[in-house]
């Protein structure tokens, strides 16, 4: 314990990253390892639960070898997580029982939709903050159990559910724990957002057995200890769990109300902080638990974009326009605009704050004279867009504008995109000289849990903000970009 090193587990959507911090917030060692992706159907994303597990041990071997760290030195471990991707597993074995369903999945479009012509909506959005959508955990549990043959044995309590979060700890502790965060569980449909507990009439909704469902615990507390691992020891405390997002908004101590961030991953995600009462959105967002740690309740208003560096991915994997996401930046600087041309990122649908899963993507503009390179600015320009609409929904629900935001994930190191985020939202971003804030804040976490922080305010340390990039658009031309975003919108949600 005296050496308070921290150990935190970022499960991703494409990759398990594994870093050991001090509590400076130095990172001493990191590794990730990727595993693959499957897609059955369109619309259809899932994992191999199995898959997902070896990438954590290998990145955090590769990790501990790289840093030459003794296990032993580890003082606790923090996970942070995908959120609403559902894990089925066998209680008595641990034996995945599907495929994990990924949150980008769309194929309980139509359940949504038979819900809402049910008129369940606004009950939905009242209770647990979110919007019936295919996004979260819910629909993806009722399909497996129905669709997949499954509900008889979830009833003879044969099956657990958990978010990634909680299919983790119940491997790290040797199949002894079965919890999950209150941050990821105010993802699933099934948490009330005032309660804090699983809500019944939310359960019968979307008929979800209560046997099958984790026990909800703090964002910053002791939960179980390592068990039977080849490679860590027995007895090291968990004791940070937040859903990626939330462990972000953690990372970049955004402690006070009004704080933002967004992390540009494989989508973008902006929070921000909005106290110790639930807030309900009138401009789309959605109001979730941030976290519960050092006796405080803190809940945020989020917005979704579903698709960010996934677009960077799509031009280097399935056009073949770059050979590396890092190549993206100096082909986009080769012109001075997009000459017209305007990328809606919705290959999944479009998140918040429009919330439409049969939108899809659009490229409008083109002329002879496009190139890649306009193609490339285009892509960027249409992520930062993306996250303005975010932000805008945001100052409307707060009643005041954002003056700053706070950003990490891989896309957030690209000067050009961050630069255009300040221009089309208005607002001074602030970027950390390191952009692992979700791995930080899980660690964070961990070090509260385990006391090595009295407060909240002593992790803070461990987060620092290093550049920042200011509007330098006029609002005339700052409006005129955000007009032709609209339109392009307004065509990507025209269905056929």
């Amino acid at each position: 314990m005296a050496e308070g090193l921290l150990l935190a587990i970022d499960q991703g959507t494409t990759g398990t990253t594994a870093l050991v911090m001090d509590t400076a917030g130095k990172t001493l060692a990191r590794a990730t390892r990727e595993f693959p992706q499957y897609f059955p159907k369109p619309g259809w994303v899932e994992h191999e639960p199995g898959e997902i597990w070896a990438s954590v041990g290998d990145s955090v071997r590769e990790a501990l070898a790289k840093g030459a760290i003794e296990p032993g030195k580890i003082a606790a471990i923090g996970i942070t997580n995908q959120r609403e991707t559902a894990v089925l597993w066998d209680k008595a074995t641990g034996a995945p029982a599907h495929r994990a369903i990924v949150w980008q999945d769309r194929r309980t479009t139509d359940r949504c939709a038979e819900l809402k012509a049910q008129g369940h909506e606004a009950l939905v959005r009242t209770r647990t903050g979110l919007v019936l959508d295919p996004y979260f955990s819910g629909t993806k549990i009722a399909w497996m159990l129905d669709e997949a043959g499954l509900r008889a044995r979830a009833e003879r309590g044969e099956l657990a559910f958990g978010t990634i979060d909680a299919f983790l700890v119940h491997r790290l502790t040797g199949g002894r724990e079965h919890v999950t965060d209150v941050s990821n569980a105010s993802r699933t449909l099934l948490m009330g957002l005032a309660s804090l507990d699983w809500d019944d009439e939310m359960l019968a909704l979307f008929r979800v057995p209560r046997a099958m469902l984790p026990r909800i615990v703090g964002s910053a507390e002791l939960v179980g200890r390592t068990s039977g691992l080849s490679f860590l020891p027995d007895g090291i405390p968990l004791a940070g769990i937040a859903g990626d997002q939330q462990a972000a908004l953690f990372g970049q101590a955004c402690f006070a109300v009004g704080d933002a961030k967004c992390t540009y991953g494989t989508g973008a995600f902006a929070l921000t902080n909005i106290g110790s009462k639930p807030v309900e959105s009138t401009k789309g967002l959605l109001t979730t638990v941030a976290w519960r740690a050092g006796g405080q309740v803190a809940y945020a208003l989020e917005g979704s974009a579903f698709i960010a560096g996934a677009a960077v991915q799509w031009l280097r994997d399935g056009l073949g326009v770059i050979q590396s996401a890092s190549e993206i930046e100096a082909l986009a600087r080769t012109v001075t605009s997009t000459d017209g041309v305007v990328f809606v990122p919705a290959m999944a649908g479009l998140g918040a704050p429009h919330w439409d899963p049969q939108a899809r993507g659009m490229i409008s503009g083109i002329t002879r004279g496009t190139t890649k390179a306009h193609l490339a600015r285009a892509v960027l320009e249409g992520v930062a867009f993306e996250v303005a609409d975010l932000l805008g929904a945001m100052s409307a629900d707060l009643g005041r504008p954002l003056g700053r935001m706070r950003v990490d994930g891989g896309a957030a190191a690209n000067d050009l995109l961050m630069q255009f985020q300040a221009d089309v939202t208005g607002t001074t971003i602030e970027r950390p000289s390191e952009l692992e804030s979700t791995a930080r804040g899980a660690a964070m976490l961990a070090g509260v849990g385990v006391g090595l922080f009295a407060r909240l305010e002593d992790a803070s340390r461990m987060a620092r903000a290093e550049t920042s990039f200011s509007p330098s658009l006029g609002e005339q031309d700052r409006e005129a970009h955000l007009q032709r975003w609209r339109l392009a919108v307004r065509r990507a949600t025209l269905h056929a």
